[in-house]
């Protein structure tokens, strides 16, 4: 009859126990020295050796003749437990004997003393599947024994065994066993069972172990049933990877951002009955694996889960980044638990595939790590990276700058950007010449009694406040209430007021501005908007170019949340450019009947 290579080689000392050299080298020395206790735990994964080395240390204790604190497996002793006529050895099953009553009839029966060995043993393997009343049941024998009385316990879930059991034990912890040990075994194993395994084949069996030598065996049982050569593309076809294949080749098309074929493959996977959670589960296998190459490309093979050669990790690790597989590999921890609550799952994948095909769409700090990694790829390569400034400051259309009133504005603004120091660049620019506008008195201002010496001063400044109509009309109507020149206003307040409100300013669903009777006022959308440009820096910077450009001094300048009225937002009437000259001759005829009261002063 036929028997399982794992069975059939399963350890039969401590010696022979692979990968777990710090617990058999501290078994044999108290087998040796005699300092044996009463109750062991054995914990850790499946298949790296914790029941194998109860069944040894069972025929330790109660070996005739050990050997270095191995058994000889040969005595009586050691033959009788190891084919199970001496029952005074027992091997049970916690998972099917858990209840209370059962290990009560194991403490009545434990008293007694062995009929054919020195030492009555009890593995109880999966001890953690006992109940509450069971542990309890257990707790006072297994804390004071009789002398001829040892138990070994083995759990592969330590957390749900009660520290009271826990106290009571000599505590082990089996760790998994690292892929270059399981690989020599299995080779060996290969050889004397004149099996032929490549090299290739038992480092890729080991990786699919994960850390386990009893499963590696399994692996290798099932591969050379066919009596053919076990290499790597018959363990794939074996076992049923290849779809393995089909995943790395959805990897190969992430990276290169092709989005169709992405979808394409998944789609194929879909209708063939591949599920979608399996499609992303094994994505993210194959992105963690190539972030450990990436990452750590020494130590990191031992780390890998198998089930890719090395030819295809290479050639998937040569065309990501770190940043972009850990985007990759966060996406899709991200979107896996969200596939159980998913409507759709296939629409939730297929959103999943489009997001790791262009890491633009991705708005996370993952994503944009990738984003400039990429750009920096490109510029170390020389690849010239064109920006796209136009999609991060919106300005209005080219429609509504008018381009007589645009150009007086920003002639002189670019000088004082380009020819300003850095430390400077934010230095508002200078007031305007004193003789562009005169300050004339409102008529009712003037006192009875002025001096004399300022009657002089308006003979001078008579004609250039004729000429301020001139000066205001090209401004197309900027004296009265509108907003029409609010487009050619802000393009040239770029160095006038601080870059981080531009957007706000260029954008008219957000800001509207409106001239009148020497006040500028800007409109908002929001409360936030208005706290955005209520701010000194902001409303100076306002003030200063609406005196530049509408040519007055101390220009007024607030912003109000809501919509301008809809007279101001009108074009204003032709009368309005003739207030300024009204105003001007209704100050001179004033200035005359002030005249008139003094003999020594002469007006022309």
């Amino acid at each position: 009859m036929y028997q399982a290579l794992y069975r059939k080689w399963r350890p039969r000392t401590f010696d022979d126990v692979v990968g777990q050299e710090h617990i058999t080298q501290t078994l044999k020395q108290q087998v040796s020295g005699g300092r044996l206790s009463h109750a062991y735990l054995f914990t850790g994964t499946r298949g790296t050796g914790k029941t194998t080395c109860a069944k040894i240390l069972s025929r330790a204790v109660n070996c005739q003749s050990p050997v270095n604190g191995n058994p000889c497996n040969q005595c009586p002793a050691c033959l009788g437990i190891e084919n199970g006529s001496i029952l005074d050895v027992l091997e049970l099953d916690a998972a099917s004997n858990n209840g209370v009553d059962q290990v009560r009839a194991l403490r009545d029966e434990a008293v007694y003393t062995p009929a054919a060995v020195k030492k009555r043993v009890y593995i109880v393997d999966e001890v953690h599947m006992l109940s509450t009343p069971a542990f309890n049941a257990l707790l006072k024998i297994l804390e004071e024994p009789p002398a001829h009385l040892m138990f070994i316990l083995a759990t592969t879930e330590l957390h749900k065994v009660p520290a009271t059991i826990k106290s009571r034990c000599q505590q082990f912890s089996f760790k998994r066993i690292l892929p270059g040990q399981i690989a020599q075994r299995l080779g060996y194993v290969a050889q004397q069972e004149g099996i032929d395994l490549t090299e290739e084949g038992a480092a890729l069996l080991s990786r699919l172990a994960d850390g386990g030598l009893r499963d590696a065996l399994s692996l290798l049982d099932q591969c050379a049933g066919g009596g053919q050569r076990v290499d790597e593309q018959e363990i794939l076809d074996t076992l049923g990877l290849a779809g393995n294949l089909e995943t790395a080749k959805l990897m190969g098309q992430l990276a290169q951002r092709d989005t169709a074929a992405a979808l394409e493959t998944l789609s194929r996977l879909y209708r063939n009955g591949k599920d979608v959670g399996s499609v992303l589960s094994e994505l993210s296998g194959l992105a963690r694996d190539l972030l450990l190459r990436k990452t750590a490309p020494r130590g990191g093979a031992a780390l890998l889960t198998g089930g890719y050669d090395e030819s295809t990790m290479r050639a998937l690790g040569e065309q990501f980044t770190a940043q972009r597989l850990l985007q990759i590999l966060k996406t899709l921890q991200e979107t896996l638990p969200e596939l159980s609550r998913s409507v759709n799952r296939r629409t939730d994948a297929e959103l999943c595939l489009i997001r790791l095909s262009d890491e633009g769409l991705d708005e996370s700090f993952a994503g944009l790590s990738a984003r400039v990694a990429r750009l920096e790829e490109q510029l170390a390569k020389g690849v010239p990276v064109q920006a796209q400034p136009a999609q991060s400051v919106p300005s209005a259309p080219a429609a509504q700058r008018p381009v007589a009133a645009a150009a007086p504005v920003q002639a002189p603004v670019k000088p004082a950007v380009e020819d300003t120091p850095p430390w400077e660049e934010e230095r508002p620019p200078l007031p305007p010449e004193p003789e562009e506008e005169p300050s004339w008195p409102e008529p009712e201002a003037v006192p009875a009694s002025a001096p004399v010496p300022q009657a002089p001063a308006p003979t001078a400044q008579v004609p250039p406040a004729q000429a301020a109509p001139a000066q205001s009309a090209p401004a197309g109507g900027m004296q009265g209430g509108t907003s029409a020149f609010w487009p050619s206003f802000v393009a040239g307040l770029r160095g006038k007021v601080p870059a981080s409100v531009l957007p706000y300013l260029n954008n008219p669903a957000k800001v509207t501005g409106v001239w009148k009777n020497k006040a500028l006022t800007l409109w908002t959308d929001t409360e936030f908007t208005r706290a955005m440009l209520n701010k000194p820096p902001v409303l100076q910077g306002l003030a200063q170019a609406a005196d530049v450009c509408f040519g007055v001094t101390g220009a007024r300048v607030s912003v109000i949340a809501g919509k301008p009225p809809a007279e101001d937002l009108a074009a204003p009437a032709p009368a309005a450019q003739a207030v300024p000259a009204q105003g001007s001759g209704d100050a001179l005829d004033a200035l005359l009947a002030f005249g008139e009261k003094f003999d020594n002063i002469k007006i022309q």
